[in-house]
C-alpha cells in the first residue's frame, strides 16, 4: 500500500506537470533553432548569389568605361570600327545596368532570420497571454 500512495501521490501530479512544461520548452527551442540554422543557410546561399551579381556587375562596367574610352580615342578611325565598339559599349552597359538593378532589388528582399523573428515573436505573446 506504501508503494502504490508513492506512485499516485499529490507530488507526482506535480512533477507531471513539471516534466511536461520542460518537454514542450525544450521542444519549441529545438523548432525555433531548427528554423534559425535553415534561415541562416538561405541567407548565406542569398548572399553568395549577391556577391556574384555584384562582381559580374563591376566586370560588365569595367568593360563599358574601357570601351567607351576606346570609342572616345578611336572616334576619328574607320567607321566600322567605331560602330562595332558602339556596340561592344552599348551591350556591356545594358548588362551592368540590368544586373545593378537586379542586384538591388535582390539586397533588398534580404530579411535576416525573418521567420525565426516571427515565430519568436508569436511565442512571446502567447505567452504574455498566459500570465
Amino acid at each position: 500500500m506504501a508503494e502504490s500512495q508513492q506512485n499516485h501521490g499529490p507530488g507526482k501530479g506535480v512533477i507531471n506537470i513539471g516534466q511536461r512544461i520542460v518537454t514542450t520548452l525544450v521542444s519549441m527551442v529545438e523548432t525555433r533553432v531548427r528554423l534559425a540554422v535553415v534561415e541562416l543557410e538561405a541567407e548565406k546561399a542569398n548572399l553568395i548569389q549577391l556577391l556574384i551579381m555584384v562582381g559580374l556587375t563591376m566586370l560588365f562596367t569595367a568593360f563599358g568605361l574601357m570601351s567607351l574610352m576606346v570609342l572616345i580615342i578611336w572616334a576619328v578611325d574607320a567607321q566600322y570600327r567605331l560602330m562595332a565598339i558602339g556596340i561592344t559599349t552599348a551591350v556591356l552597359f545594358a548588362l551592368a545596368l540590368i544586373i545593378g538593378i537586379w542586384t538591388l532589388r535582390k539586397s533588398r528582399q534580404s530579411t535576416l532570420l525573418h521567420h525565426t523573428r516571427k515565430e519568436l515573436e508569436t511565442d512571446r505573446v502567447l505567452l504574455e497571454e498566459d500570465r
